[in-house]
């Protein structure tokens, strides 16, 4: 498969010190590939490098075969590159459908002009976007707390929330940031599930950071491991697992 995400030689430091140090990996359209390892590997950065939160000091990031160097968040938002947080990000005084329906770009009805002078076709596009949104949040399996305010979910509904902002609009690439944290595993089972079904049924393509293996197990391959900024080393979940230099990344060198 073509790769949709290519980080090629990438540096990034914070005052002397090195976190992004000479990486490179590929994403393959149409794959949910897993980004592990310790603390402090350089994980997070190289998501916001990715998804243009953080610029990098050297070396390019390329989308669907065009270079996003340092291009910003909003701009990638626009090609299709979106990201999640290990905080989740709502509009807490918004319930959860009107969090769906904010999304969508460049609406009618954020313009002061047609707001007076074409109401008919403000009304008309906000109906179809609350139909989509309808659609979104009985996908994602929400629809019973789709009017309550999204401050008052559980971190778990707030996750699936997250995850159902990406379908308001056209996504390709989905970037996951430890989507799992704070997520009861009723509700982890209900966002793993909804992963598989948008890569399957509609073709997202996910790079997922996460510390749940279970998770990375059952989801991803491949599995990138990140130590010291670095590509450690690349393979399926069992490969990965039973490779010496990954457990002693994790566990020390006096592990057995």
């Amino acid at each position: 498969m073509a790769a949709i995400i290519e980080v090629r030689h990438v540096h990034k430091a914070f005052g002397g010190l090195k976190v992004i140090d000479d990486c490179s990996i590929r994403v393959e359209e149409g794959s949910i590939t897993g980004l592990i390892g310790p603390n402090g590997a350089g994980k997070s950065t190289l998501f916001n490098i990715i998804a243009g939160a953080l610029p990098l000091d050297s070396g390019q990031v390329r989308f669907a075969g065009k270079d996003i160097t340092n291009r910003p968040a909003n701009a990638l938002f626009h090609q299709g590159l979106l990201r999640t947080f290990q905080i989740a990000h709502e509009f807490t005084q918004l319930t959860a459908l009107e969090n769906l329906m904010m999304v969508p770009p460049r609406q009618a009805g954020e313009s002061l002009f047609n707001a007076w002078f074409q109401p008919g076709r403000v009304r008309r596009e906000e109906a179809e976007v609350r139909r989509r949104a309808l659609e979104v949040i009985d996908f994602i399996g929400l629809h019973h707390v789709r009017n309550e305010l999204a401050g008052n979910l559980s971190g778990g509904q707030k996750k699936l929330l997250e995850l159902g902002r990406t379908m308001m609009t056209d996504a390709r690439v989905v970037l996951l940031d430890e989507i799992a944290a704070g997520v009861n595993r009723t509700l982890l089972g209900d966002l793993v599930a909804n992963i598989e079904r948008l890569n399957r049924e509609m073709g997202y393509t996910f790079l997922v950071i996460e510390h749940d293996m279970a998770m990375i197990a059952r989801l991803c391959d491949p599995v990138i491991v990140l130590a010291q900024g670095r590509v450690m080393v690349e393979g399926s979940i069992e490969e990965i697992q039973s490779n010496p230099e990954v457990i002693e990344a994790y566990f020390g060198s006096n592990v057995a």
